[in-house]
């Protein structure tokens, strides 16, 4: 469907396909030879649905169980579902960010003082006839030892605050254990485990009831499990090249541009921003530009960590999806992508006017700079018309605007880019060459240059608007250049990006 006000710009155009044979130029406000429907995103809104219905499929609750031996390193975050499908795989970190150890505390849930823990519930004794359950929850981390001479509550709390993301520590006795008794190094069965969630007594499951031994030895149980809680937590650090755009609420996002989600073991910013990073592009949107992290609770105890993607930004005011029947949204934020390139939608470049469908042109403005090639007459230029932009109102244009001449234009930011020497990104940008009909456009061109080496020259002929992504590593204060167009095989770009990686 066009919309009105392309149709009220076509509508009142002097001079039309119809009544002339040749084709009119973009600087006499000419209609393409092939209208390009505006993009609809409406269609693209997150699938709550399916996210819940996975969340109660998936089980991410694990504890201090099997033949593990204590003490080992805290394993890196992994995915445990990916658009409605279960998985077991690990975060695909860039490289520019491979180290997961040093990128900083991104539970939502760190604590602000290392010693200061509240009880959370207490175990039910040491008694000949005593059993309890440790917990399996979600966010497990590791666990160690300690011991046994007493009911060693500190140590265990000290184990947590040298562990990161630990808020939350389950110290318990095993009996019946070899393991704990003869083989490992410690000798003691007084456990603590560690998670990076806050967990309660309704989450005590794991009773032992194990054969650890062959018969006619008894089965392992558990004795006196008690759970300890950070009392003061802390926002999670903002991942770079991020901004945080609300959060958090009880609210996920309900929104346009949804790319798809993954489930996370643990409340992991870092780990979502990573999965934003590394997602293909949509075919019509692109790279994704924001996530939204979010807890999902069912009947009180946390069960998922839910990831979800999109290639529109978006803010709280979208944070409208509360759960459904027992699930609910806890923890939610937003993340949006910064973009190094400023305006790199045109937007910044206006007609001042107050018609109800603006038409302007300039060969450049404050942010961008349209260059003709010699002898050439406007073979670069940025135009205010919705008609002829992607998203928004406004374009660039590769090609004589007057249609005077067939020389390519080149197109460039009228400054450095602020990057990081040494530094991967991703540049993205959307291409059209539609404007005058196939026969006319089969011969368009476009090349993309970065820092006087060309990256690519593509040849796309007649295309309607596509996104086009190329990786390329920074030297700092970088340049960029967009050369192509040669009247009438005209080319549009709009929505430029560059985003680290």
């Amino acid at each position: 469907m066009i919309s009105l006000s392309r149709l009220l710009a076509f509508a009142g155009l002097a001079v039309s396909l119809a009544e002339c044979s040749g084709l009119v130029a973009p600087a006499y406000q000419g209609v393409p030879a092939t209208v390009n429907d505006p993009l609809d995103f409406n269609g693209t809104s997150t699938d709550s649905s399916s996210i819940t219905s996975t969340a109660l499929q998936v089980d991410q609750k694990a504890g201090a169980t099997g033949d593990v031996p204590p003490d080992q390193p805290v394993a890196n975050t992994t995915v445990t579902a990916v658009d409605g499908n279960l998985v077991n795989a690990t975060i695909p970190t860039p490289a520019s960010r491979r180290d997961l150890d040093a990128r900083g505390s991104e539970s939502h849930l760190t604590r602000r003082n290392n010693s200061n823990y509240e009880l959370v519930f207490w175990g039910t004794g040491t008694g000949p006839n005593d059993r309890d359950a440790a917990i399996e929850g979600t966010a497990y981390l590791t666990y160690t030892v300690v011991s046994n001479t007493t009911y060693d509550i500190d140590d265990c709390l000290a184990f947590c605050d040298s562990v990161e993301d630990c808020v939350f520590a389950n110290l318990y006795y095993e009996f019946n254990n070899p393991l704990l008794d003869f083989v490992f190094s410690q000798k003691s069965n007084l456990k603590c485990a560690l998670y990076a969630d806050v967990h309660s007594a309704a989450e005590k499951t794991n009773f032992g009831g194990q054969a650890l031994e062959p018969s006619p030895a008894p089965l392992n149980f558990i004795q006196q499990s008690s759970g300890w809680a950070a009392k003061s937590l802390v926002d999670p650090p903002t991942p770079p090249g991020y901004t945080q755009t609300f959060g958090p609420t009880g609210g996920a996002n309900n929104a346009p541009g949804y790319m798809g989600f993954a489930f996370i073991d643990k409340y992991d910013v870092q780990a979502c921003a990573d999965l934003c990073d590394t997602r293909g592009a949509d075919p019509v949107g692109g790279a994704c530009e924001y996530f939204n992290i979010w807890r999902a609770t069912v009947d009180g105890i946390p069960t998922t960590y839910t990831c979800s993607m999109y290639f529109i930004p978006s803010d709280n005011s979208t944070a409208v999806n509360f759960g459904q029947g027992d699930l609910l949204v806890t923890e939610s934020r937003g993340y949006k992508r910064n973009n190094l390139i400023v305006d790199g939608g045109f937007e910044g470049y206006t007609c001042g006017t107050s018609a109800e469908v603006p038409f302007c042109f300039t060969p450049g403005y404050s942010a961008w700079q349209g260059t003709s090639s010699p002898n050439g007459n406007l073979d670069a230029s940025i135009f205010n018309f919705e008609p002829y932009a992607h998203t928004g109102n406004a374009v660039a244009l590769l090609g004589s605007a007057y249609g005077s001449d067939d020389l390519p234009g080149t197109l460039a930011p009228t400054a450095p880019i602020a990057t990081e020497a040494g530094q991967s990104y991703t540049l993205q940008f959307f291409h059209s060459s539609f404007y005058s009909g196939e026969e006319a456009e089969a011969p368009a061109t476009l090349e993309i240059i970065w820092n006087g080496e060309s990256v690519d020259t593509i040849h796309p002929g007649f295309s309607q608007w596509t996104p086009h992504q190329y990786t390329v590593v920074a030297q700092g204060n970088d340049l960029l250049q967009f050369t192509g167009g040669a009247a009438p095989a005209y080319v549009f770009i709009d929505d430029v990006s560059l985003f680290p990686l």
